[in-house]
């Protein structure tokens, strides 16, 4: 029996999973942490990681290397994307984390995020011919899915964060910002000749924006384990129903709606955007959620790798 653990370093939250391996190469989760860092706040354009959004990280990152450290036989893989990606600052922060926690970070590629959230998915649901649509803090994956297999990758550099940060007024936003945001987001995907071949596929929808949409839809239909929505499904009706009560309501409003977390509130609106036009622009019927991507990802590479070994 071995245990594996990956740390996700995003731009808005860290995040732990801690995976108990058995001799036969089974597995299951034995522990799974949080924590809302909003690492990429006010990175700015000059994109520098700022001293308060750093403690907050090195916080979170000390409370997992206290839950590793009661599991024998661990092995780690530290991650970190768009945010410490993007960061002038990157070898500053990474060696201060290395220092203060002694957790070493490997900072990956936006194309290595994105096979990561593939491998989640594919493992895991049964995706045929899709796009897989990862929303994060300060970065966007899209995967197209033809086949089971990966045809197209690419990681666009913006995210609930910093799109929220650039256009967004955190408390009433006005249409005027809407539009310039979406309008910005349309003409980004123009850009990208292979999503034509994406039209009319369904979204596998990942991140915490994204699948903060299932979470609140399952809070009004009152199912109990609401936040369980691995391969839920909701209609673009639905969707635009609750993108339209998160945009008509202010900050106070928005952090009181059922099922969309608090301390997500002020973003939630720019971290909707990207699927929302997405939707539209592909004339995609609906989205499919998905709770695994890059952690699980990670342990699927992890298990390839130790079967590969053994022979």
């Amino acid at each position: 029996m071995t245990h594996f653990a990956v740390i996700d370093l995003g731009s808005n939250s860290a995040r732990l999973t801690v995976w108990q391996i058995e001799d036969d190469g089974t597995y299951h989760v034995v522990s799974r942490l949080k924590e809302m860092v909003r690492l990429s706040e006010g990175m700015g354009p000059d994109k520098v990681l700022q001293e308060a959004a750093m403690v907050r990280t090195i916080t979170a990152l000390q409370n997992f290397k206290t839950d590793m450290d009661q599991f024998e036989q661990l092995s780690l893989r530290a991650v970190a994307t768009a945010a410490v990606r993007q960061a002038k600052n990157q070898k500053d922060f990474l060696k201060r984390v290395k220092r203060e926690v002694g957790i070493d970070i490997e900072v990956i590629a936006g194309s290595k995020e994105a096979e990561y959230d593939y491998l989640g998915v594919i493992n895991t649901l049964p995706v045929q011919n899709a796009l897989i649509m990862d929303t994060g803090g300060a970065s966007t994956e899209l995967i197209l899915v033809q086949n089971r297999k990966l045809r197209h990758l690419i990681s666009i550099p913006f995210g609930s964060v910093n799109l929220s940060e650039q256009y967004l007024n955190p408390d009433v936003i006005q249409a005027t910002e809407v539009f310039n945001l979406i309008a910005a987001v349309n003409q980004i995907f123009n850009g990208i000749w292979w999503l034509r071949q994406a039209q009319n596929l369904p979204i596998v929808a990942l991140g915490g924006s994204n699948r903060t949409l299932a979470k609140i839809e399952r809070r009004k239909q009152q199912i109990v384990n609401f936040e369980d929505i691995h391969g839920y499904r909701m209609r673009v009706p639905a969707v635009d129903a609750i993108f339209n009560q998160v945009l008509g309501s202010n900050l106070e409003e928005r952090k009181a709606i059922p099922g969309l977390s608090k301390v997500r509130a002020d973003i939630i609106v720019g971290g909707l955007v990207p699927v929302v036009t997405m939707l539209g622009f592909l004339d995609s019927d609906r989205l499919t959620f998905s709770q695994n991507g890059l952690r699980e990802g990670a342990l699927f590479e992890y298990l390839t790798q130790t079967e590969q070994d053994r022979k």
